[in-house]
């Protein structure tokens, strides 16, 4: 079977039996399609030809080529996904990927604030416009609650409730999940709801929690411009998901269970939240090297 008629037939089984994205599609597409160029300037003229030393020297040409490590591994799982279903469909006898060693995802730590930073960033919007208000419980709220900027976005005033002190929002996958709200944050919230969001309301404003001053609901884009501003206002480098994992490492420096964390991040995977015991680990090192005599 040529390269290209193998290719087409592995990205009609992710469109159509998986349902895997476009852009996933293009991806592998664009992996698979550098390596069958590279075996057809090697003399391969078909999948049933290729071993796996072939796929080895295509993943170290593409490394001597000065290539990301995160790229070559992308490239090689599309041919370890791509030879599994080849020999799954029997259009080669054997998975000769299998063996393939590709290059290990290195994970990269999240910046945080300390807890000075952050308790410095939310003392700095001192004034009562409507905007100040409004500004200062976007960020309590983002720091006290560890949401994703969509998730800010998208709030409305049903899913607050002071009474109980939680906000209910919807994540990833269409989820939805019960977030604690803090004291700070209920009463920046309060001074917003109650003195600076009825003075921005207009005839097409909804129920969303953060509005601008058309009343209309505030874009991802639009509360990212905010925290950025007044962020460099005090002189800090800051941006929405920033204050998420600052919020995940002050609570796990704390003492909370890395459990609860999952839960209130919204996390599907308890992997995904481990990385903040990582960033907890480089934030003690430092300490350590700081001020111990003897490091």
């Amino acid at each position: 079977m040529t390269f290209a008629s193998a290719i087409d037939r592995f990205i009609l089984y992710l469109a159509t039996e998986r349902g895997l994205s476009v852009n996933y599609q293009l991806s592998v597409r664009q992996s698979l399609g550098g390596f069958a160029e590279w075996a057809l300037r090697s003399g391969l003229s078909a999948v049933e030809s290729v071993k796996l030393q072939h796929l080895t020297d295509h993943l170290l040409r593409r490394k001597s080529d000065g290539v990301s490590a995160a790229t070559i591994r992308l490239n090689g799982i599309a041919l370890k996904i791509f030879f599994r279903f080849l020999n799954s469909r029997g259009f080669v006898s054997k998975d000769i990927a299998d063996g393939l060693m590709v290059p290990r995802s290195e994970a990269a730590l999240p910046g945080t604030l300390t807890e000075e930073q952050a308790g410095h960033l939310l003392a700095s919007i001192t004034g009562v416009t409507p905007l100040d208000l409004r500004d200062l419980a976007i960020l309590e709220l983002l720091y006290a609650s560890g949401l994703r900027v969509s998730e800010l976005a998208n709030a409305t005033l049903d899913q607050l409730s002071f009474d109980e002190e939680v906000i209910r929002v919807t994540g990833k996958g269409n989820k939805t999940r019960i977030v604690p709200v803090g004291r700070s944050a209920r009463h920046a919230l309060t001074l917003w709801l109650d003195t600076g969001r009825p003075k921005l309301v207009t005839a097409k404003t909804r129920s969303h929690v953060f509005i601008s001053v058309r009343g209309t609901r505030l874009s991802t884009t639009r509360l990212e411009q905010i925290v950025k501003a007044r962020a460099k206002a005090v002189a800090l480098e800051v941006y929405p998901h920033l204050l998420r994992h600052s919020f995940a490492t002050h609570l796990l420096s704390g003492g909370a269970d890395l459990r609860v964390i999952q839960e209130m991040l919204g996390h599907a995977d308890i992997a995904t939240t481990q990385i903040y015991t990582h960033v907890d680990k480089r934030r003690l090192k430092q300490v350590h090297r700081t001020f111990h005599p003897r490091a």
